[in-house]
């Protein structure tokens, strides 16, 4: 199984990141706009459509308000095993560290899911940036 890890430094305090984080509905808003174009409940599930086309169901497994951490998770016909946690660390009282973890299968789809993983940390970076200048 591939596991790809993003370590992505955030110039926003770690509980402006963790509350956009835990926002699951609005990650194409709040989170990663432009990644993430649009976004809609469906049950402990969102249907995420991404700007290169893509749409995904991704089912929440768990949200720790405590450890600022988010779990979700993926199964359709692309990958038999797609397990995702998002956790905010504080860097200082303005600055925070945000942990993408990605855990797939096939291993094929590992240089996939890596570099749109790269695209959405930008966006991520970007949003937040704007949001805490």
């Amino acid at each position: 199984m591939a596991s790809i890890h993003k370590d992505i430094p955030i110039d926003a305090p770690a509980d402006a990141v963790w509350d956009a984080v835990r926002d699951f509905g609005a990650v194409h808003i709040r989170l990663a706009p432009g990644f993430v174009i649009d976004a809609r409940l469906d049950g402990d599930a969102r249907i995420v459509t991404f700007a290169n086309g893509n749409v995904a169901r991704e089912l929440l497994v768990d949200c720790d308000e405590a450890r600022r951490r988010l779990v979700y998770a993926i199964s359709n016909e692309r990958v038999s095993h797609y397990s995702a946690s998002v956790q905010v660390l504080a860097e200082g009282a303005t600055q925070s560290r945000l942990i993408w973890i990605v855990d797939v299968l096939p291993n094929a789809m590992a240089p996939y899911i890596g570099s749109q993983m790269d695209l959405g940390a930008l966006a991520v970076q970007k949003a937040l940036g704007r949001a805490a200048a």
